[in-house]
Protein backbone atom coordinates (compact mmCIF):
# COMPACT_ATOMS: atom_id res chain seq x y z
CA UNK A 1 0.00 0.00 0.00
CA UNK A 2 1.19 3.53 -0.79
CA UNK A 3 1.78 5.91 2.11
CA UNK A 4 -1.09 8.42 1.91
CA UNK A 5 1.11 11.16 3.39
CA UNK A 6 3.92 10.61 0.89
CA UNK A 7 4.67 12.94 -1.98
CA UNK A 8 7.24 10.59 -3.49
CA UNK A 9 7.85 6.90 -2.79
CA UNK A 10 10.60 4.62 -4.09
CA UNK A 11 9.94 0.98 -3.21
CA UNK A 12 12.13 -2.06 -3.78
CA UNK A 13 14.44 -0.25 -6.21
CA UNK A 14 17.19 -2.38 -7.74
CA UNK A 15 19.84 -1.55 -10.31
CA UNK A 16 22.77 -3.55 -11.55
CA UNK A 17 25.70 -3.03 -13.87
CA UNK A 18 27.96 -5.75 -15.32
CA UNK A 19 29.50 -7.48 -12.31
CA UNK A 20 28.07 -4.95 -9.83
CA UNK A 21 24.78 -4.80 -7.89
CA UNK A 22 24.54 -1.04 -7.32
CA UNK A 23 21.11 -1.03 -5.63
CA UNK A 24 19.18 -3.84 -4.00
CA UNK A 25 15.62 -3.40 -2.62
CA UNK A 26 16.17 0.27 -1.71
CA UNK A 27 13.39 2.39 -0.19
CA UNK A 28 12.92 6.15 0.03
CA UNK A 29 9.86 8.16 1.08
CA UNK A 30 9.65 11.95 0.71
CA UNK A 31 6.75 13.83 2.29
CA UNK A 32 5.35 17.24 1.45
CA UNK A 33 6.98 20.09 3.31
CA UNK A 34 10.04 18.16 4.52
CA UNK A 35 13.79 18.22 4.01
CA UNK A 36 15.00 14.65 3.78
CA UNK A 37 18.73 13.86 3.90
CA UNK A 38 20.04 10.89 1.94
CA UNK A 39 23.16 9.64 3.74
CA UNK A 40 25.81 7.02 3.08
CA UNK A 41 29.52 6.68 2.49
CA UNK A 42 31.10 6.54 -0.95
CA UNK A 43 29.65 3.61 -2.89
CA UNK A 44 26.49 3.48 -0.78
CA UNK A 45 24.28 4.00 -3.85
CA UNK A 46 23.10 7.60 -3.35
CA UNK A 47 24.06 8.85 -6.82
CA UNK A 48 22.72 5.74 -8.53
CA UNK A 49 19.39 6.09 -6.72
CA UNK A 50 19.09 9.73 -7.81
CA UNK A 51 19.90 8.79 -11.41
CA UNK A 52 17.24 6.07 -11.34
CA UNK A 53 14.71 8.53 -9.95
CA UNK A 54 15.52 11.20 -12.53
CA UNK A 55 15.57 8.90 -15.57
CA UNK A 56 19.32 8.83 -16.18
CA UNK A 57 19.33 5.07 -15.47
CA UNK A 58 16.55 2.56 -16.09
CA UNK A 59 15.77 0.63 -12.93
CA UNK A 60 15.87 -3.16 -12.98
CA UNK A 61 13.11 -3.56 -10.41
CA UNK A 62 10.86 -1.74 -7.97
CA UNK A 63 8.31 1.03 -8.24
CA UNK A 64 8.26 4.84 -8.03
CA UNK A 65 5.09 6.64 -6.95
CA UNK A 66 4.49 10.39 -7.24
CA UNK A 67 1.34 11.60 -5.46
CA UNK A 68 0.26 7.95 -5.31
CA UNK A 69 0.59 7.41 -9.07
CA UNK A 70 3.19 5.08 -10.53
CA UNK A 71 5.72 6.89 -12.73
CA UNK A 72 8.59 5.76 -14.96
CA UNK A 73 10.72 8.68 -16.13
CA UNK A 74 12.88 7.65 -19.09
CA UNK A 75 15.01 10.81 -19.14
CA UNK A 76 15.82 13.82 -16.92
CA UNK A 77 13.57 15.93 -19.16
CA UNK A 78 10.65 13.60 -18.53
CA UNK A 79 11.37 13.64 -14.79
CA UNK A 80 11.29 17.45 -14.87
CA UNK A 81 7.93 17.41 -16.66
CA UNK A 82 6.64 15.19 -13.87
CA UNK A 83 7.86 17.76 -11.32
CA UNK A 84 11.18 16.22 -10.18
CA UNK A 85 14.13 18.61 -10.50
CA UNK A 86 17.79 18.12 -9.57
CA UNK A 87 20.53 20.64 -8.76
CA UNK A 88 23.98 19.08 -8.86
CA UNK A 89 27.20 19.85 -7.00
CA UNK A 90 28.74 21.35 -10.14
CA UNK A 91 26.43 24.20 -11.11
CA UNK A 92 25.10 23.30 -14.56
CA UNK A 93 24.52 26.81 -15.89
CA UNK A 94 25.82 28.34 -19.13
CA UNK A 95 28.32 30.96 -17.89
CA UNK A 96 28.18 33.39 -20.82
CA UNK A 97 24.37 33.67 -20.77
CA UNK A 98 22.40 35.99 -18.50
CA UNK A 99 20.65 34.92 -15.32
CA UNK A 100 17.26 35.23 -17.07
CA UNK A 101 18.41 33.16 -20.05
CA UNK A 102 19.71 30.42 -17.77
CA UNK A 103 16.50 30.24 -15.75
CA UNK A 104 14.23 30.08 -18.80
CA UNK A 105 16.55 28.20 -21.17
CA UNK A 106 14.56 25.80 -23.35
CA UNK A 107 11.29 27.22 -22.04
CA UNK A 108 11.44 30.78 -23.42
CA UNK A 109 8.20 32.42 -24.58
CA UNK A 110 8.11 33.54 -28.22
CA UNK A 111 5.90 35.37 -30.70
CA UNK A 112 6.28 34.45 -34.38
CA UNK A 113 9.67 32.94 -33.55
CA UNK A 114 10.95 35.99 -31.69
CA UNK A 115 11.88 35.78 -28.02
CA UNK A 116 9.70 37.83 -25.67
CA UNK A 117 12.54 39.26 -23.59
CA UNK A 118 10.36 41.28 -21.24
CA UNK A 119 8.37 38.21 -20.23
CA UNK A 120 11.58 36.16 -19.88
CA UNK A 121 13.06 38.76 -17.52
CA UNK A 122 9.84 39.02 -15.50
CA UNK A 123 9.61 35.24 -15.25
CA UNK A 124 13.21 35.02 -14.00
CA UNK A 125 12.65 37.80 -11.46
CA UNK A 126 9.54 36.02 -10.20
CA UNK A 127 11.43 32.72 -9.85
CA UNK A 128 14.19 34.43 -7.85
CA UNK A 129 11.71 36.40 -5.75
CA UNK A 130 10.26 33.09 -4.61
CA UNK A 131 13.69 32.42 -3.08
CA UNK A 132 13.94 35.91 -1.60
CA UNK A 133 16.66 36.92 -4.07
CA UNK A 134 16.83 40.28 -5.85
CA UNK A 135 19.56 40.54 -8.49
CA UNK A 136 19.91 41.96 -12.00
CA UNK A 137 18.64 39.09 -14.17
CA UNK A 138 20.16 40.67 -17.30
CA UNK A 139 23.67 40.28 -15.86
CA UNK A 140 25.86 37.43 -17.14
CA UNK A 141 25.57 34.59 -14.62
CA UNK A 142 29.36 34.06 -14.41
CA UNK A 143 29.70 37.55 -12.89
CA UNK A 144 27.93 36.33 -9.73
CA UNK A 145 29.39 34.29 -6.88
CA UNK A 146 29.10 30.49 -6.74
CA UNK A 147 26.51 30.90 -3.99
CA UNK A 148 24.29 33.09 -6.18
CA UNK A 149 24.80 30.73 -9.12
CA UNK A 150 23.62 27.87 -6.90
CA UNK A 151 20.43 29.81 -6.11
CA UNK A 152 19.95 30.59 -9.81
CA UNK A 153 20.20 26.85 -10.51
CA UNK A 154 17.53 26.21 -7.86
CA UNK A 155 15.33 28.94 -9.35
CA UNK A 156 15.69 27.26 -12.75
CA UNK A 157 14.74 23.90 -11.21
CA UNK A 158 11.64 25.42 -9.60
CA UNK A 159 10.59 27.28 -12.78
CA UNK A 160 9.00 24.06 -14.07
CA UNK A 161 6.57 23.91 -11.13
CA UNK A 162 8.66 21.31 -9.32
CA UNK A 163 7.11 19.17 -6.60
CA UNK A 164 10.36 17.45 -5.58
CA UNK A 165 13.72 19.23 -5.46
CA UNK A 166 16.90 17.11 -5.26
CA UNK A 167 20.06 18.88 -4.08
CA UNK A 168 23.21 16.82 -4.64
CA UNK A 169 26.08 18.25 -2.55
CA UNK A 170 24.88 21.86 -3.00
CA UNK A 171 27.11 23.30 -0.24
CA UNK A 172 30.48 21.82 -1.22
CA UNK A 173 31.77 25.15 -2.61
CA UNK A 174 30.01 27.51 -0.19
CA UNK A 175 31.30 29.21 2.95
CA UNK A 176 29.36 29.26 6.23
CA UNK A 177 27.36 32.45 5.50
CA UNK A 178 26.47 31.21 2.02
CA UNK A 179 25.36 27.85 3.44
CA UNK A 180 23.08 29.59 5.92
CA UNK A 181 21.61 31.72 3.13
CA UNK A 182 20.89 28.54 1.17
CA UNK A 183 19.28 26.93 4.21
CA UNK A 184 17.01 29.97 4.63
CA UNK A 185 15.82 29.39 1.06
CA UNK A 186 15.29 25.67 1.70
CA UNK A 187 13.22 26.34 4.81
CA UNK A 188 11.08 28.77 2.79
CA UNK A 189 10.49 26.15 0.08
CA UNK A 190 9.73 23.55 2.73
CA UNK A 191 7.07 25.85 4.18
CA UNK A 192 5.50 26.04 0.71
CA UNK A 193 5.04 22.25 0.72
CA UNK A 194 7.96 21.24 -1.48
CA UNK A 195 9.62 17.88 -0.86
CA UNK A 196 13.41 18.33 -0.72
CA UNK A 197 16.03 15.59 -0.98
CA UNK A 198 19.33 16.80 0.49
CA UNK A 199 22.55 14.89 -0.23
CA UNK A 200 25.62 15.95 1.73
CA UNK A 201 28.55 14.58 3.73
CA UNK A 202 28.51 17.39 6.31
CA UNK A 203 26.93 16.18 9.55
CA UNK A 204 26.42 19.63 11.05
CA UNK A 205 24.44 20.64 7.96
CA UNK A 206 22.34 17.48 8.06
CA UNK A 207 21.25 18.17 11.62
CA UNK A 208 20.79 21.89 11.00
CA UNK A 209 18.19 21.48 8.28
CA UNK A 210 16.84 17.90 8.03
CA UNK A 211 13.51 16.53 9.19
CA UNK A 212 14.28 12.91 8.31
CA UNK A 213 17.31 10.89 7.25
CA UNK A 214 17.50 7.79 5.08
CA UNK A 215 20.73 5.79 5.28
CA UNK A 216 22.11 3.58 2.50
CA UNK A 217 25.10 1.27 2.76
CA UNK A 218 26.68 -0.78 0.00
CA UNK A 219 23.65 -0.32 -2.24
CA UNK A 220 21.14 -1.47 0.38
CA UNK A 221 18.55 0.29 2.53
CA UNK A 222 19.57 0.60 6.19
CA UNK A 223 16.62 2.63 7.48
CA UNK A 224 14.69 5.89 7.75
CA UNK A 225 14.98 7.97 10.93
CA UNK A 226 13.74 11.23 12.38
CA UNK A 227 16.76 13.52 12.52
CA UNK A 228 15.88 14.84 15.98
CA UNK A 229 15.78 11.29 17.40
CA UNK A 230 18.94 9.92 15.76
CA UNK A 231 22.17 10.71 17.68
CA UNK A 232 25.15 11.53 15.49
CA UNK A 233 27.13 8.56 16.74
CA UNK A 234 24.34 6.20 15.77
CA UNK A 235 24.07 7.80 12.32
CA UNK A 236 27.80 7.24 11.71
CA UNK A 237 27.50 3.69 13.03
CA UNK A 238 24.69 2.94 10.57
CA UNK A 239 26.57 4.52 7.66
CA UNK A 240 29.74 2.54 8.37
CA UNK A 241 28.07 -0.71 9.36
CA UNK A 242 29.76 -0.84 12.75
CA UNK A 243 27.93 -1.48 15.99
CA UNK A 244 29.23 0.64 18.86
CA UNK A 245 30.10 -2.52 20.77
CA UNK A 246 32.47 -3.56 17.95
CA UNK A 247 34.58 -0.43 18.11
CA UNK A 248 37.06 -1.33 20.82
CA UNK A 249 40.40 -2.75 19.69
CA UNK A 250 43.24 -4.09 21.73
CA UNK A 251 46.41 -2.01 21.80
CA UNK A 252 48.30 -5.00 20.37
CA UNK A 253 46.19 -4.81 17.21
CA UNK A 254 47.76 -1.56 16.00
CA UNK A 255 51.21 -0.12 15.53
CA UNK A 256 53.06 1.41 18.44
CA UNK A 257 53.16 5.19 18.63
CA UNK A 258 56.42 6.70 17.46
CA UNK A 259 58.12 8.61 20.26
CA UNK A 260 60.79 11.27 20.11
CA UNK A 261 60.60 11.80 16.34
CA UNK A 262 61.14 15.24 14.82
CA UNK A 263 58.68 16.23 12.09
CA UNK A 264 60.23 17.28 8.79
CA UNK A 265 56.95 18.61 7.31
CA UNK A 266 54.67 21.02 9.15
CA UNK A 267 51.41 22.62 8.13
CA UNK A 268 50.66 25.68 10.25
CA UNK A 269 47.09 26.94 9.94
CA UNK A 270 47.06 25.87 6.30
CA UNK A 271 43.68 26.10 4.59
CA UNK A 272 41.83 26.81 1.39
CA UNK A 273 38.56 28.75 1.18
CA UNK A 274 35.57 26.53 0.45
CA UNK A 275 37.74 23.43 0.71
CA UNK A 276 39.58 23.20 4.04
CA UNK A 277 39.55 25.28 7.20
CA UNK A 278 42.99 26.21 8.63
CA UNK A 279 44.65 23.27 10.35
CA UNK A 280 47.95 22.23 11.91
CA UNK A 281 49.60 18.97 10.85
CA UNK A 282 53.04 17.48 11.42
CA UNK A 283 54.64 14.49 9.67
CA UNK A 284 57.89 12.80 10.72
CA UNK A 285 60.13 10.27 9.02
CA UNK A 286 59.22 6.66 9.74
CA UNK A 287 55.63 7.24 10.84
CA UNK A 288 52.15 6.73 9.41
CA UNK A 289 49.80 9.63 10.06
CA UNK A 290 46.18 8.63 9.47
CA UNK A 291 43.60 11.15 8.30
CA UNK A 292 40.16 10.02 9.43
CA UNK A 293 36.68 11.39 8.88
CA UNK A 294 33.63 10.91 6.71
CA UNK A 295 33.75 11.52 2.98
CA UNK A 296 33.86 15.29 2.44
CA UNK A 297 35.46 15.95 5.83
CA UNK A 298 38.64 17.39 4.32
CA UNK A 299 40.88 14.31 4.12
CA UNK A 300 41.51 14.35 0.38
CA UNK A 301 41.54 18.16 0.38
CA UNK A 302 44.44 18.09 2.85
CA UNK A 303 46.34 15.58 0.71
CA UNK A 304 45.79 17.65 -2.43
CA UNK A 305 47.25 20.75 -0.76
CA UNK A 306 50.31 18.85 0.48
CA UNK A 307 50.94 17.51 -3.03
CA UNK A 308 50.36 20.83 -4.76
CA UNK A 309 47.21 19.81 -6.64
CA UNK A 310 45.41 22.64 -4.82
CA UNK A 311 47.12 25.73 -3.47
CA UNK A 312 46.59 26.86 0.13
CA UNK A 313 45.39 30.44 0.47
CA UNK A 314 46.33 30.79 4.13
CA UNK A 315 48.89 29.45 6.58
CA UNK A 316 52.43 28.20 6.07
CA UNK A 317 54.07 24.95 4.99
CA UNK A 318 57.50 24.20 6.43
CA UNK A 319 59.94 21.60 5.14
CA UNK A 320 62.95 20.92 7.35
CA UNK A 321 62.26 24.14 9.24
CA UNK A 322 62.07 26.36 6.13
CA UNK A 323 58.91 27.95 4.76
CA UNK A 324 57.95 26.61 1.33
CA UNK A 325 55.12 27.05 -1.15
CA UNK A 326 54.05 23.93 -3.06
CA UNK A 327 52.30 25.13 -6.18
CA UNK A 328 52.26 22.03 -8.39
CA UNK A 329 52.57 18.23 -8.30
CA UNK A 330 55.83 18.59 -10.26
CA UNK A 331 57.27 20.69 -7.43
CA UNK A 332 55.97 18.24 -4.80
CA UNK A 333 57.48 15.35 -6.72
CA UNK A 334 60.77 17.23 -6.85
CA UNK A 335 60.65 17.45 -3.05
CA UNK A 336 60.39 13.65 -3.02
CA UNK A 337 56.66 13.53 -2.29
CA UNK A 338 54.51 10.81 -3.89
CA UNK A 339 50.72 10.63 -4.19
CA UNK A 340 48.49 7.62 -4.88
CA UNK A 341 45.03 9.18 -5.46
CA UNK A 342 41.69 7.72 -4.47
CA UNK A 343 40.42 7.14 -8.03
CA UNK A 344 43.26 5.18 -9.60
CA UNK A 345 41.41 4.55 -12.88
CA UNK A 346 40.78 8.25 -13.55
CA UNK A 347 43.65 9.99 -11.74
CA UNK A 348 46.54 7.52 -11.68
CA UNK A 349 46.87 4.79 -14.27
CA UNK A 350 47.51 5.44 -17.97
CA UNK A 351 45.33 2.54 -19.19
CA UNK A 352 46.86 1.98 -22.61
CA UNK A 353 50.45 2.08 -21.38
CA UNK A 354 52.20 -1.06 -20.18
CA UNK A 355 52.97 -1.98 -16.59
CA UNK A 356 56.60 -1.03 -17.23
CA UNK A 357 55.71 2.38 -18.66
CA UNK A 358 53.35 3.14 -15.77
CA UNK A 359 56.00 2.22 -13.19
CA UNK A 360 58.74 4.49 -14.61
CA UNK A 361 56.41 7.45 -15.22
CA UNK A 362 57.18 9.45 -12.04
CA UNK A 363 60.90 8.76 -12.18
CA UNK A 364 61.07 9.91 -15.79
CA UNK A 365 59.03 13.03 -15.00
CA UNK A 366 61.45 13.94 -12.19
CA UNK A 367 64.47 13.53 -14.45
CA UNK A 368 62.99 15.46 -17.37
CA UNK A 369 63.68 14.84 -21.04
CA UNK A 370 67.41 15.34 -20.58
CA UNK A 371 67.57 12.48 -18.07
CA UNK A 372 65.91 9.76 -20.10
CA UNK A 373 65.53 6.46 -18.28
CA UNK A 374 67.01 3.88 -20.64
CA UNK A 375 65.00 0.88 -21.75
CA UNK A 376 67.24 -1.63 -19.89
CA UNK A 377 66.87 0.43 -16.68
CA UNK A 378 63.09 0.55 -17.17
CA UNK A 379 62.96 -3.22 -17.56
CA UNK A 380 65.17 -3.70 -14.50
CA UNK A 381 62.97 -1.40 -12.37
CA UNK A 382 59.76 -3.03 -13.58
CA UNK A 383 61.07 -6.53 -12.85
CA UNK A 384 62.28 -5.42 -9.42
CA UNK A 385 58.91 -4.02 -8.30
CA UNK A 386 56.82 -6.71 -9.95
CA UNK A 387 58.69 -9.20 -7.75
CA UNK A 388 58.86 -7.00 -4.64
CA UNK A 389 55.13 -6.18 -4.66
CA UNK A 390 53.99 -9.51 -6.10
CA UNK A 391 52.25 -7.79 -9.02
CA UNK A 392 50.37 -10.45 -10.96
CA UNK A 393 50.99 -9.75 -14.64
CA UNK A 394 52.06 -12.05 -17.49
CA UNK A 395 54.95 -9.70 -18.26
CA UNK A 396 56.00 -6.03 -17.83
CA UNK A 397 54.61 -5.17 -21.27
CA UNK A 398 51.03 -6.08 -20.33
CA UNK A 399 48.69 -3.04 -20.67
CA UNK A 400 47.81 -1.97 -17.12
CA UNK A 401 44.10 -1.79 -17.95
CA UNK A 402 44.05 -5.59 -18.17
CA UNK A 403 45.21 -6.02 -14.54
CA UNK A 404 42.92 -6.42 -11.55
CA UNK A 405 42.22 -3.39 -9.34
CA UNK A 406 44.58 -4.61 -6.64
CA UNK A 407 47.41 -5.12 -9.09
CA UNK A 408 46.79 -1.72 -10.67
CA UNK A 409 47.10 -0.23 -7.18
CA UNK A 410 50.42 -2.01 -6.67
CA UNK A 411 51.71 -0.62 -9.97
CA UNK A 412 50.87 2.93 -8.82
CA UNK A 413 52.70 2.25 -5.56
CA UNK A 414 55.65 0.93 -7.55
CA UNK A 415 55.63 4.11 -9.65
CA UNK A 416 56.31 6.24 -6.58
CA UNK A 417 58.63 3.78 -4.86
CA UNK A 418 60.82 3.84 -7.97
CA UNK A 419 61.37 7.56 -7.34
CA UNK A 420 62.41 6.86 -3.71
CA UNK A 421 60.00 9.31 -2.04
CA UNK A 422 60.47 10.88 1.37
CA UNK A 423 56.70 11.23 1.89
CA UNK A 424 54.11 8.92 0.36
CA UNK A 425 50.47 10.05 0.39
CA UNK A 426 48.04 7.13 0.12
CA UNK A 427 44.39 8.09 -0.46
CA UNK A 428 42.19 4.98 -0.04
CA UNK A 429 44.97 2.61 -1.22
CA UNK A 430 43.00 -0.53 -0.36
CA UNK A 431 39.57 0.43 -1.74
CA UNK A 432 38.14 -2.07 -4.18
CA UNK A 433 40.87 -4.68 -3.81
CA UNK A 434 40.76 -8.16 -2.29
CA UNK A 435 41.78 -9.06 1.25
CA UNK A 436 45.08 -10.59 0.21
CA UNK A 437 46.14 -7.46 -1.70
CA UNK A 438 45.12 -5.31 1.27
CA UNK A 439 47.35 -7.28 3.61
CA UNK A 440 50.27 -7.02 1.20
CA UNK A 441 49.87 -3.24 0.97
CA UNK A 442 49.65 -2.93 4.77
CA UNK A 443 52.81 -5.04 5.15
CA UNK A 444 54.53 -2.83 2.60
CA UNK A 445 53.52 0.31 4.53
CA UNK A 446 55.07 -1.10 7.71
CA UNK A 447 58.23 -2.03 5.82
CA UNK A 448 58.56 1.43 4.22
CA UNK A 449 58.13 3.31 7.49
CA UNK A 450 60.64 0.94 9.07
CA UNK A 451 63.08 2.16 6.42
CA UNK A 452 62.38 5.80 7.30
CA UNK A 453 59.68 6.80 4.83
CA UNK A 454 56.74 8.92 6.07
CA UNK A 455 53.20 8.01 5.01
CA UNK A 456 50.06 10.17 5.07
CA UNK A 457 47.31 7.54 5.09
CA UNK A 458 43.64 8.06 4.23
CA UNK A 459 41.12 5.27 4.62
CA UNK A 460 37.36 5.07 5.15
CA UNK A 461 37.92 1.79 6.99
CA UNK A 462 38.26 2.75 10.67
CA UNK A 463 39.72 -0.60 11.66
CA UNK A 464 42.37 -0.21 8.97
CA UNK A 465 43.18 3.31 10.12
CA UNK A 466 43.52 2.23 13.76
CA UNK A 467 45.57 -0.81 12.87
CA UNK A 468 48.13 1.02 10.74
CA UNK A 469 48.50 4.57 12.12
CA UNK A 470 51.01 5.92 14.62
CA UNK A 471 48.88 9.07 14.96
CA UNK A 472 45.35 9.82 13.74
CA UNK A 473 44.14 13.29 12.81
CA UNK A 474 40.33 13.41 12.80
CA UNK A 475 38.52 15.84 10.49
CA UNK A 476 34.87 16.85 10.36
CA UNK A 477 33.16 19.29 8.01
CA UNK A 478 36.48 20.47 6.49
CA UNK A 479 38.26 21.10 9.77
CA UNK A 480 40.56 19.25 12.17
CA UNK A 481 38.70 18.36 15.35
CA UNK A 482 41.30 16.34 17.24
CA UNK A 483 44.50 14.31 17.08
CA UNK A 484 44.79 10.89 18.71
CA UNK A 485 48.00 9.24 19.92
CA UNK A 486 48.97 6.01 21.64
CA UNK A 487 46.19 4.41 23.66
CA UNK A 488 43.79 7.13 22.50
CA UNK A 489 43.68 5.60 19.02
CA UNK A 490 40.54 3.48 18.76
CA UNK A 491 37.56 3.21 16.43
CA UNK A 492 35.29 4.36 19.23
CA UNK A 493 37.29 7.53 19.91
CA UNK A 494 37.46 8.36 16.20
CA UNK A 495 33.70 7.97 15.82
CA UNK A 496 33.03 10.09 18.92
CA UNK A 497 35.25 12.84 17.49
CA UNK A 498 33.44 12.71 14.13
CA UNK A 499 30.03 12.72 15.80
CA UNK A 500 30.65 15.54 18.30
CA UNK A 501 28.89 18.81 17.50
CA UNK A 502 30.68 22.13 17.68
CA UNK A 503 29.06 22.80 21.06
CA UNK A 504 30.73 19.66 22.40
CA UNK A 505 34.23 20.79 21.55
Amino acid sequence: MADATALLQLRGISKGFPGVKALSDVQLTIRRGEIHSLMGENGAGKSTLIKVLTGVYRRDGGEILLNGTSIDARSPEEAQRLGISTVYQEVNLIPHLSVAENICLGRQTTTLGFLKWKEIRQRAEKALARLGIEIDVTETVSNYSIAIQQLVAIARALDIDAKVLILDEPTSSLDEKEVEALFTVLRKLKAEGLGIVFVTHFLDQVYAVSDRITVLRNGTYVGEYEAALLPRLQLISKMMGKELSELEMKAADRVATKAGVTPFLKLKQVGRKGSLKPLDLEIAAGEIVGLSGLLGSGRTETARIVFGLDRADCGELQLDGKAISITSPRQASGLKFGFCPEDRKVQAIIPNLSVRENIVLALQANRGWMGYVSRPTQIQLADKFIKALNIKTPNPEQPIRLLSGGNQQKVILARWLASNPRLLILDEPTRGIDVGAKLEIEKLMAQLTGEGMAILFISSDLEETVRNSHRVVVLRDRQKVCELRGEEISEKNIMHAIAASDSDQ
